[in-house]
């Protein structure tokens, strides 16, 4: 029996693995929420924290694999292969999993450390390629080696919750983790990576470079004085940072689209999701001001529920994170098929080729899917201010809603299935 490697196509295909696994999890507690027979509630645990941790975060060091082995003119080496890492990260999934599922606080505190382990382990592997960042023209260096420390801490923080090491500031932690993971690590990683992965899908120079840099250094100063916020309780620094945030993330969609425009390429799957991705990032964030300013005292609040908190948050999830993932993956898997199979870089291209039209495929199917199942949480949200939850509009638009999304997630999964069976032609 050979050893066992994992090299980071095995960390992209098992990421989104648990994404489609967790994304199942997610619609059924949604059914199951509007049919108003919900489910245990810590299954909403297991759901965030298996597309996080098993998912999302597994995916970002399988691209960070495949990125440094790229910059190292992609010279496949032993130090590729990562198996201990990639056991270690997936057993503490399944862990935190567990632990929910059981109540078991201990063990959901153990799996947390064996995550911070398994990332502390490749810290000076992403810092050195955040320092190789320093040498682009967008400047992301910073904004990586931010997301790293960003991780770092929202993990540590969970661990603490777990093992009750915060219980009279527990709320102010639960907002810290919550937002040091989703805003400081996966959004602003995101944001890097499109910055580099959108000029090079389209083969085009970024629009402005100098607009890239004044958005790598707002974003993270945003992002900390909204941490701020949280900690002093300032609902008005919030909304003022939150200000400041819309701004730059609408410098950032708009150098991006300039530098679609300016390609003169159609465009493909690719290229789509993330502009599409950009759009919804700036949705959510506009959306993040407008939730905050519903609890300013002066204004009437309109009434906000369990349901209204997901249409918020998967405006995140799933229009601007897996929006993202989807393009990546429909760039990088062809990508990383033709290098790993194919030795001769003359005779990559034609294959390459032929694995990019089959992620092409039904690409507005897959996009208008995605997106349109996107609206339909805020459309579900929306309309409960005026019908009950057992109405028949609300289930045929709940209905309407789970159709859209799974038919996006069966489509990408059944294309990347086809991609990794067809092999290079004598």
């Amino acid at each position: 029996m050979g050893r066992f490697t994992a090299r980071p196509l095995t960390f992209l295909i098992t990421g989104f693995g648990w994404l489609l696994l967790s994304s199942l999890v997610g619609l059924a507690i949604l059914i199951g929420l509007v049919h108003g027979t919900p489910l245990p509630p810590w299954l909403r645990l297991v759901h965030v924290h298996a597309a996080l941790i098993g998912g999302i975060l597994q995916l970002m060091i399988g691209g960070l694999f495949a990125s440094v082995s790229h910059t190292s003119k992609g010279d496949r080496t032993p130090s590729d292969s990562h198996p201990g890492l990639f056991v270690a990260l997936n057993v503490a999934a399944v862990g935190l999993l567990v632990g929910f599922g059981f109540g078991n606080m201990k063990i959901v505190g153990a799996a947390g450390i064996v995550v911070i382990g398994a990332v502390a382990s490749i810290a000076a592997v992403a810092w050195q390629y955040a320092r190789q960042s320093l040498t682009q023209p967008a400047g992301r260096s910073w904004l990586y080696r931010f997301s790293l420390i960003a991780l770092l801490g929202g993990l540590a923080i969970g661990v603490g919750m777990s093992f009750r090491l915060m219980p009279e500031f527990y709320a102010h932690a639960r907002l810290l983790h919550l937002h040091l993971i989703l805003l400081g690590f996966v959004t602003m990683a995101m944001i890097g990576a499109t910055h580099r992965l959108l000029p090079t899908i389209l083969n085009a120079d970024l629009y402005s470079p100098r607009l890239a840099r004044l958005v790598m250094g707002l974003l993270p100063a945003g992002f900390a004085i909204l941490i701020g916020g949280f900690i002093t309780s300032s609902l008005l620094l919030e909304l003022v940072t939150g200000g400041l945030l819309v701004l730059s993330i609408g410098l950032y969609a708009y150098n991006l689209l300039r530098t679609w425009v300016g390609s003169g390429q159609p465009g493909n799957a690719a290229s789509d999701h993330l502009m599409v991705a950009t759009f919804f990032l700036v949705l959510m964030t506009i959306t993040g001001v407008l939730v905050g300013a519903n609890f300013l005292p002066q204004l009437p609040a309109l009434p906000f529920g369990s349901l209204h908190l997901a249409a918020y948050t998967h405006i995140a999830m799933i229009g601007f994170i897996l929006q993202t993932v989807f393009g990546a993956l429909s760039y990088g898997i062809p990508e990383m098929l033709a290098t790993s199979r194919i030795a001769s870089r003359k005779k990559q291209e034609p294959y390459r080729e032929q694995l990019a039209a089959i992620m092409d495929r039904w690409r507005t199917v897959q996009l208008t899917g995605l997106s349109l199942g996107t609206m339909g949480f805020g459309v579900l949200a929306a309309m409960t201010w005026n019908f009950p939850l057992s109405s028949l509009s609300i289930q045929i638009a709940t209905w309407v809603t789970v159709g859209l999304l799974l038919s996006s997630l069966t489509l990408l999964a059944t294309k990347l299935a086809w991609a990794f069976g067809v092999r290079p032609s004598d």
